[in-house]
C-alpha cells in the first residue's frame, strides 16, 4: 500500500509500522502500563452514536473555527508532540508545521521539540502554538518565553498533566530512550529498516533542539529536562506564567470539572481535557467521557479543546457536539509523519478533513455551530 492509497488513519499506521524501527513505533503507539486509558480515549468514541438532521441545506460545508484566538480553516489542529525528528529524521517539526500551514491550522511545538523555536517560525507564517512545562529554574522558563514572544508564536500550551513521567513498559523492553543510545537491541531495529537509517545518519542529531546551551554536568538533555520538572508546582505557579506570557494561554491535562474552574479563575484562554494519549495515568477516564462536566462547568468563558482518541471525522463530530470547540491531533498525524514525513502528514491531515465534511453533511450541519448535543445518542 502506498501512502497515496492509504484511506483512514489506521491505514498510516499500518505504514508507519512498516517503515520505522520497532522501538520508534512503539513510542508513537504505546502508553502506560496496561495501555487501558490508551484503548478507552478510542473505544469510548466508538460507544456514542451519531443521528441527523433530515432535509437541511448542506449545499455549503463551512469548517472554519477559532483555537486559542487564532482563525483556522478546521476545528482540528497539530498536538504538540517530542522529537518530530524521530520519526521523520529529515523533516520532523519543519514538515508538520508546513503542513499544518498548508491546510491552514495552527502548528503546537513540543519544549522537547528536536527543532528550534526560531527554525519552526522561520519555516511556517501558519499560527504557533509552543508548549510548555513549569521549571524548578524560573530563569529557564522566562528565556524560553522570550524567545517564544521573539518569534512571533501566538500562544502558550502549560501542559500539567506530567509531574513525574508515565510508565511506558514499551520503551524499557525495547531499550528505547531519547535520543537513542547505541546498543544491540536499538542497532539491531535500525538495521531491519534501512531507509529510515539511512535517513538518520545522513540528517544529524537528534536532540532536545531548544536548550543546547544549557550545560548538563554530563547527562543526557533529556535527564536534565526531567530532573527540572517542577514536583511543587500549583495554580499560583500557572498564574505567574500566564502573566509572563501575556498572550493566549492554554492549560493542558484537565480532567475535572474543578481543575476547569480553576483555569478559569487564573484568566485561561482555554481549558483543554487531555490524558496525554493515555501515556501518564492508565486506568483513567477516556477524554470524552470528561469532556460533558467541564463543558457544563465552562459555559462558555473559555475555549475547550479536547484530545485522546481522535482516529475519524466522527470523533471530530462527536467532541464538538459535547462541548468542545476544537480538537487536537497526535497520533494520528505521527503516524502518516513515520509513513512519509510532510506528504504522510498531509495526507493524515486529509483524510480527517474529508471524513469530517462528509460527516457534517450526512449529520444536517452546515457549519461548526450546527454541531450540537442533540446529534450525539
Amino acid at each position: 500500500m502506498s501512502i497515496e492509497n492509504a484511506i483512514s488513519i489506521a491505514d498510516l499506521r499500518i505504514l508507519a509500522k512498516k517503515r520505522l524501527p520497532k522501538m520508534v513505533f512503539d513510542y508513537i503507539d504505546g502508553g502506560a502500563d496496561d495501555e487501558i486509558t490508551l484503548a478507552r480515549n478510542i473505544s469510548r468514541f466508538r460507544d456514542r452514536s451519531l443521528v441527523w438532521r433530515a432535509l437541511t441545506d448542506i449545499s455549503v460545508i463551512d469548517t472554519n473555527a477559532k483555537v486559542m484566538g487564532a482563525q483556522s480553516a478546521l476545528p482540528f489542529f497539530i498536538s504538540p508532540t517530542a522529537s518530530s525528528r524521530l520519526f521523520s529524521p529529515k523533516g520532523g517539526e519543519i514538515a508538520v508545521a508546513k503542513a499544518a500551514e498548508k491546510f491552514g491550522i495552527p502548528y503546537s511545538i513540543s519544549t522537547i521539540g528536536s527543532t528550534s523555536i526560531e527554525d519552526v517560525a522561520a519555516a511556517t507564517k501558519g499560527p504557533k502554538f509552543f508548549q510548555i512545562y513549569v521549571w524548578k529554574d524560573r530563569g529557564v522558563v522566562k528565556d524560553i518565553i522570550a524567545r517564544v514572544k521573539a518569534a512571533g508564536f501566538d500562544g502558550i500550551i502549560l501542559t500539567v498533566d506530567v509531574p513525574v513521567a508515565g510508565n511506558r513498559e514499551r520503551d524499557p523492553r525495547n531499550k528505547f530512550t531519547i535520543p537513542p543510545k547505541p546498543n544491540l537491541s536499538v542497532i539491531t531495529q535500525m538495521l531491519s529498516r534501512p531507509a529510515y537509517l539511512m535517513d538518520m545518519v545522513s540528517s544529524g542529531k537528534i536532540d532536545a533542539a531548544n536548550f543546547k546551551h544549557i550545560k548538563t554536568d554530563g547527562g543526557g538533555i533529556i535527564e536534565f529536562i526531567n530532573n527540572q520538572f517542577d514536583r511543587t508546582v500549583t495554580w499560583k505557579d500557572a498564574e505567574w506564567m500566564r502573566k509572563e506570557w501575556g498572550g493566549n494561554f492554554a492549560i493542558k491535562g484537565i480532567s475535572t470539572a474543578k481543575d476547569a474552574q480553576n483555569c478559569l479563575d487564573i484568566g485561561t484562554d482555554a481549558v483543554w481535557i487531555s490524558n496525554h494519549g493515555g501515556r501518564q495515568l492508565d486506568t483513567s477516564p477516556a477524554t470524552i467521557d470528561t469532556l460533558p462536566a467541564i463543558a457544563e462547568q465552562v459555559k462558555g468563558r473559555a475555549e475547550i479543546i479536547l484530545d485522546g482518541g481522535i482516529r475519524r471525522g466522527t470523533d471530530i463530530v462527536k467532541a464538538l457536539a459535547m462541548g468542545a470547540t476544537s480538537v487536537a491531533i497526535g497520533r494520528a498525524y505521527l503516524y502518516g509523519l513515520g509513513a512519509a514525513g510532510q506528504i504522510g502528514v498531509e495526507r493524515a491531515l486529509e483524510i480527517l478533513k474529508s471524513e469530517l465534511l462528509r460527516d457534517m453533511a450526512l449529520c444536517g450541519a452546515k457549519n461548526i455551530s450546527e454541531i450540537t448535543r442533540e446529534l450525539v445518542v
